[in-house]
């Protein structure tokens, strides 16, 4: 897999980066804005994000449907922006999912697009045994490195148990994995199935636990295995919440870095701003209805920026929920030290070129 990942983006992985899961901008005809959708790439590498991810929840799954046939135009535009403008250890994740024939036709294009893995979902492939899991995520990782995905079952995630995750782990070609399981009891069974597998320094993980980004980023987690303790932390995370004010996004990781680098006490404020960014994410990804809105949440943000025209999604179903507005409003209030608008502000221009 090395000519798929190069050294250069493998080290930029383990460190730990921000990676923004990249919206999709559309028109009001809902048809796919290049113009906007290229400066979304732009904005996230001036605000510098460590990679991408496309093609994933925030990029709307129906970009899939025949109908619009958007899967490989929306990957080819973002790989062309980062060809251009991204250095070359910006990490390149491609979303995949599906079973397992239209999983590894996605691995196909995207490996062929220059993406250096995939987030691989699991949700397409519910009532599978862990044998027919485990064997789907391996024809996968042949073709491309794979990210682990653990997606809440409240949006359509599968439960999958420590043993799959054992499994997993010893799988060769997963690089990382994301969890966004909502849940610590979810999410130990992940971790602890690293650290007891002994690959937690091949493969990295990274949050997407949207209730609790900052935490997860500030703990260690340590577990006994055998005669040995091991310490696993999350790296970095890729993230819808960071789709917006990205440039904080990536203050705050370095904060993290810094502060869990001296194995020192973790500083207080930054336990504070954990709970100021949860109330931000509930704004935008609206867990008071289910996560409805939550990709109109995020466009909603970007929309006041300038980077999007509308919050439209190619499903016209999607939209703010009651009181969504009024909730994004309120966040951008209290916090107003976590907004990005005034960066975003003096480039727009130039990303919208």
């Amino acid at each position: 897999m090395n000519e798929v990942m190069p050294p250069s983006v493998r080290k930029a992985l383990r460190q730990g980066v921000v990676i923004p899961a990249h919206p999709l901008a559309v028109t009001a005809e809902r048809q796919l804005d290049e113009r906007r959708q290229r400066a979304l790439s732009r904005y996230y590498i001036a605000a510098g994000a460590g990679g991408l991810a496309v093609g994933v929840h925030t990029t709307q799954f129906e970009i899939r449907d025949p109908a619009y046939g958007l899967y490989e135009p929306v990957l080819g535009l973002a790989a062309d922006v980062m060809d251009r403008e991204a250095p070359a250890d910006f990490i390149r994740i491609a979303g995949i999912c599906g079973r397992t024939g239209q999983a590894v036709g996605e691995a196909e294009a995207a490996r062929s697009l220059g993406y250096h893995a995939g987030l691989l979902s699991l949700t397409a492939m519910k009532g599978a045994t862990d044998d027919e899991l485990i064997s789907h995520c391996r024809a996968v990782a042949a073709i491309i490195p794979v990210m682990g995905f653990y997606l809440q079952p409240a949006v359509g995630g599968l439960l999958l148990s420590y043993g799959f995750w054992r499994r997993f782990v010893e799988l060769e070609g997963v690089v990382a994995i994301k969890i966004a399981a909502f849940n610590r009891y979810h999410t130990l069974d992940v971790i602890r199935a690293l650290a007891e597998s002994g690959r937690h320094e091949d493969i990295t993980l990274y949050t997407g636990n949207d209730d609790n980004i900052v935490v997860d980023l500030l703990t260690e987690h340590a577990f006994q295995c055998g005669d040995s303790r091991r310490s696993v932390r999350f790296k970095g995370g890729l993230l819808g919440h960071w789709a917006v004010w990205t440039k904080g996004a990536v203050e705050m990781l370095n904060a993290c870095h810094a502060a869990t680098s001296t194995g020192g006490p973790v500083p207080q404020h930054l336990l504070t701003r954990a709970i100021e960014v949860t109330d931000c994410n509930a704004a935008f990804f609206d867990p008071a209805h289910a996560f409805a809105g939550c990709i109109s949440g995020i466009h909603e943000v970007l929309r006041r920026q300038g980077l999007l025209e509308g919050t439209w999604c190619l499903n016209p179903d999607e939209t703010l929920s009651p009181g969504q507005f009024e909730e994004i409003d309120r966040v951008y209030r209290a916090y107003p030290d976590l907004n990005d608008d005034q960066f975003v502000a003096e480039h727009l221009h130039e990303w919208l070129r």
